[in-house]
């Protein structure tokens, strides 16, 4: 099995980006998986350009898509995409598109084809806190899930794909709210790994609530 993990450069005027930092630390293989690591600007439609040539090249079993959810305090993978790009900030090369669609003769969103509920479930087994989000935002993560999603189910049917967003490190919380949560690196990769190893042991997702009400 081969899994393609992505992560972000960093923006919205930080030097640095933990999924990136997380991503470059993980383990080459993990659970009988190859790991091939790819870093993706954080630009519209570049983004999903960037990922898509990878996907062709390397035919990867999964496609596992990481990012900064800065305010978030625990490791969520995405269950949906949504197709609507609405930046509130400027991407890395100042596009900032209000209201337009990622692709517009796509469909409305598409669900993550990874075993989300898996993973969050083994992330806590191991002592991290994780939790399943409905909410992947409308800026660069959201347009690459949505991407990564559009082309698997246009162009590599066999193929999974979704993505993790992962909270603050410690060193990019100095200066901001004193309740600002943060996560050590060391934890946020280890969270990555454990997510690495559900993708590789549930080809299908189990059935637990997850769910909220708000």
């Amino acid at each position: 099995m081969r899994i393609l993990v992505t992560a972000f450069e960093p923006f919205g005027g930080e030097t640095i980006n933990p999924a990136l930092e997380a991503v470059t630390l993980m383990k080459d293989e993990i659970a009988g998986a190859a790991i091939s690591k790819l870093t993706v600007p954080t630009v519209f439609h570049k983004s999903i350009e960037k990922v898509y040539t990878a996907m062709n090249e390397l035919r990867p079993d999964a496609v596992l898509c990481i990012g900064q959810a800065g305010g978030r305090y625990d490791i969520t993978p995405e269950r949906i995409a949504i197709n609507i790009d609405d930046a509130r900030i400027q991407d890395n090369e100042s596009n900032q598109p209000l209201d337009q669609p990622i692709f517009p003769k796509g469909p409305a969103a598409y669900f993550s084809n990874l075993p989300v509920k898996a993973i969050v479930k083994t992330i806590c087994d191991h002592g991290l806190p994780s939790s399943l989000s409905n909410s992947a935002g409308t800026f660069v993560c959201n347009h690459l899930m949505y991407g990564v999603l559009y082309y698997i189910e246009k162009e590599f049917p066999n193929m999974r794909g979704g993505f993790i967003h992962v909270p603050y490190i410690p060193c990019q919380v100095i200066g901001r709210s004193a309740t600002t949560p943060s996560m050590a690196l060391t934890d946020i990769v280890h969270g990555l790994e454990l997510a690495v190893q559900a993708i590789a042991e549930n080809h299908t997702d189990i059935s637990l609530v997850y769910g909220t009400i708000h």
